[in-house]
C-alpha cells in the first residue's frame, strides 16, 4: 500500500499559538515512514512547511503519488503537540484538497487523540489515531478497522474508538535519517541564542513522555508515559546527522533528564544543543556535566514564584525560589544561554516578578514575562475546569482564553480571532 504523510505548510494569523513558526523536522513521520517501509509498503512525506509548498503543488504531487491513505498531522511537529494551535483550518484545508485524490485519510495529531469526534467532522476524514501513531499506520492493510488499536472513525452517527491513545514502544522506532536537502533547508537552530552558526539544525529525541502531571502540559492522551529511546540508536541517529553536516541538535523531549551515559557521548563528539527541563532536578555536577557535554541553550520551567503557586500548577518542587534562582544562575556559569519561564498566575505579585526578573536578567539568565496559561483539552487544567473534553472542549477553552486575557505574549497575534472564525478562514494556502 501507499501512504503520503503531510505536514501542512503552517501560518498563524489570527492564532494565540505561541510556539515557535520556524519548521522543524517531522520527527513522528520520519519513524512512521520508517515502519511503514519495513513492512513493506511505500511512503512519501510531503513537508509542505519545510519546502514552502502550494496547494496546487501539494495536489499535484499527491495526484502523481497517488496513495491509498493520506495522514494529515493537526500540529506542527512532535515539537508543539503539547501546545498546538486550537485551531484546524490547515489540515481541514489540506483534507479537503485530497478529497477525491488522498485515498483514505487519517488525521493524527493531540486533536485526534483529545477530541476523536470533534476532529473527524471538522477534517472530514475516515479515521483519527489516538495518541502517538507510527507503529499503528501499517495495521490499515487490514479493512477491518474495528481491529486496529487506537483509532476512532465513525459509522453513521456512531463513533468508534478502538482502545485506548497508543503509546508506542521507543525500542520499536529505527534511528532516523534525513535526506541532505531537508537538512539543507533546515537552516533553523531552535532556541539557540548563544550564537548563530553557519550550519544546519536538526531536532532529535531521546525520551518521550514525562513523570511529572503538571497542570497546563496537553500530554493526558498522548506522550504521557516517560521512556527512554536506546542509547545506541540515539547515538547513531546523531552521528548520522554530524556526518551531514549538523552544526546543533534541539532535543524535543517534554523533560531532558540527567543522564551521565548520554551527557558522556555527547561531550566526545564536540556538538551543540539544547533542550527544556525542570531545573530543580539537576545537581550541580550534573549541570557541569551538561555544559561539557555542549549543552548552548536551557529552556527551564520555573512556572511561578511561589510555593503555593507551583503547588496550584501541579508542579511541587522541593526547592524554594531562592535555590531555584541560585540552581539557574549557577547553570549560566556553565551553558551559555539559560531562560527560565513564566506563567502568569493569581499567587505572584507584578512586583514581585518584576524583582525577581531584574535580579536574573542581571546574573545573565533570561526570565520571562509570565505567559497566559490556555488550558489545553487533554490538560489536568482543562479537566479541573470543565472535566473530560467533549467535542466543544477547543471552542470552550478558547473562549475562556479570550474572555480572561486582553494581552498576549509576543509570540501570538496581537488580535486573536475567536476560535470558529479561525477555523471558517480555511480557504489558505495548505
Amino acid at each position: 500500500m501507499k501512504f503520503a504523510l503531510i505536514n501542512p505548510n503552517w501560518t498563524y494569523d489570527g492564532s494565540i499559538y505561541f510556539g515557535c513558526r520556524h519548521p522543524h523536522l517531522p520527527l513522528e513521520f520520519g519513524y512512521a515512514q520508517a515502519l511503514l517501509e519495513r513492512a513493506g509498503h511505500q511512503a512519501l512525506i510531503l513537508d509542505a512547511h519545510l519546502f514552502d509548498l502550494s496547494t496546487a503543488e501539494v495536489q499535484a504531487r499527491i495526484a502523481d503519488f497517488q496513495p491509498d491513505f493520506t495522514v494529515i498531522a493537526t500540529a506542527p511537529t512532535y515539537l508543539f503537540w503539547r501546545c498546538p494551535p486550537p485551531e484546524l483550518r490547515l489540515p481541514a484545508a489540506v483534507a479537503r484538497l485530497l478529497r477525491h485524490s488522498g485515498g483514505g485519510l487519517l488525521a493524527v495529531g493531540p486533536h485526534a487523540s483529545t477530541t476523536p469526534g470533534a476532529t473527524i467532522d471538522k477534517l472530514g476524514v475516515d479515521a483519527v489515531i489516538r495518541g502517538e501513531f507510527e507503529e499503528i499506520l501499517p495495521h490499515f492493510a487490514d479493512p477491518d478497522w474495528r481491529k486496529i488499536p487506537g483509532i476512532a472513525f465513525r459509522q453513521g452517527k456512531t463513533l468508534y474508538q478502538c482502545g485506548e491513545p497508543w503509546q508506542a514502544n521507543l525500542h520499536a522506532l529505527p534511528p532516523l535519517s534525513w535526506p541532505d536537502e531537508w537538512l539543507a533547508r533546515h537552516r533553523h537552530q531552535h532556541h539557540r541564542f548563544d550564537a548563530q552558526g553557519a550550519g544546519s539544525g536538526a531536532e532529535i529525541e531521546s525520551s518521550r513522555g514525562c513523570p511529572y502531571r503538571c497542570s497546563f502540559c496537553a500530554k493526558e492522551n498522548f506522550r504521557g508515559l516517560y521512556r527512554k529511546r536506546p542509547l545506541g540508536v540515539l547515538l547513531r541517529e546523531i552521528d548520522g546527522l554530524l556526518r551531514q553536516g549538523v552544526e546543533y541538535l534541539y532535543f524535543i523531549d517534554e523533560i531532558f533528564l540527567p543522564d551521565s551515559a548520554l551527557l558522556t557521548a555527547l561531550a566526545s563528539r564536540r556538538l551543540r544543543f539544547g533542550i527544556q527541563t525542570r531545573i530543580d532536578l539537576w545537581q550541580l555536577e550534573m549541570l557541569e556535566a551538561l555544559g561539557r557535554a555542549g549543552c548552548v541553550s536551557i529552556e527551564a520551567g520555573v512556572e511561578s514564584l511561589s510555593e503555593l503557586g507551583r503547588q496550584q500548577l501541579g508542579k511541587p518542587c522541593r526547592l524554594s525560589t531562592r535555590e531555584i534562582s541560585e540552581r539557574l544562575i549557577f547553570a549560566k556559569e556553565h551553558v551559555p544561554f539559560v531562560q527560565a519561564n513564566l506563567l502568569l498566575t493569581d499567587t505572584d505579585h507584578p512586583t514581585t516578578i518584576a524583582a525577581w526578573r531584574k535580579q536574573l536578567i542581571a546574573a545573565g539568565v533570561w526570565a520571562n514575562d509570565p505567559v497566559p496559561l490556555f488550558p489545553f483539552p487533554g490538560s489536568p487544567a482543562y479537566r479541573q475546569r470543565w472535566g473530560h473534553p467533549d467535542d466543544s472542549a477547543w471552542e470552550r477553552a478558547h473562549a475562556w482564553y479570550l474572555r480572561r486575557h486582553s494581552v498576549f505574549c509576543d509570540l501570538q497575534d496581537g488580535n486573536p480571532l475567536p476560535l470558529e472564525k479561525l477555523d471558517r478562514t480555511g480557504g489558505v494556502d495548505a
